[in-house]
């Protein structure tokens, strides 16, 4: 099987943790080349010196099927309808919107370390 290609959308203090460990995934399989974060995080400038490209929700979206896997951190239910809608408008059937509770499960997985936890959010699709 390919290496699954994942782009992270929203490098916050969970995708920033999530970015980490998936970093650290790399040999097992993890082909991570994609982020899209709009303010200045310290996930951000991680994923930069990985050499991970950084660029827009839209530019990820533009990629088509070339994702096969977009982790949405954001944790803005808005930012989930919009990445459905625009996959769904571009005719992309292949790539899949893994929301945070999905991160979650992934992350009870592979890590022994804790995620962080926001307060008030939503995590469903």
């Amino acid at each position: 099987m390919e290496k699954p290609n994942i782009a992270i959308v929203g490098l916050g203090r969970i995708g920033s943790a999530f970015l980490e460990e998936m970093l650290q995934k790399k040999s097992k399989g993890i082909h991570l080349e994609y982020a899209a974060e709009l303010s200045d995080t310290p996930g951000k400038k991680k994923a930069i010196e990985a050499g991970i490209k950084v660029i827009s929700m839209d530019e990820v979206i533009g990629l088509g099927e070339k994702i096969d896997v977009i982790f949405d951190l954001t944790g803005l239910p808005e930012v989930r309808k919009e990445l459905r809608e625009k996959l769904g408008a571009s005719g992309n059937h292949h790539t899949v919107i893994a929301s945070e509770s999905i991160v979650r499960t992934i992350w009870a997985l592979i890590s022994d370390r804790e995620l962080p936890v926001i307060e008030g959010r939503k995590t469903g699709y």
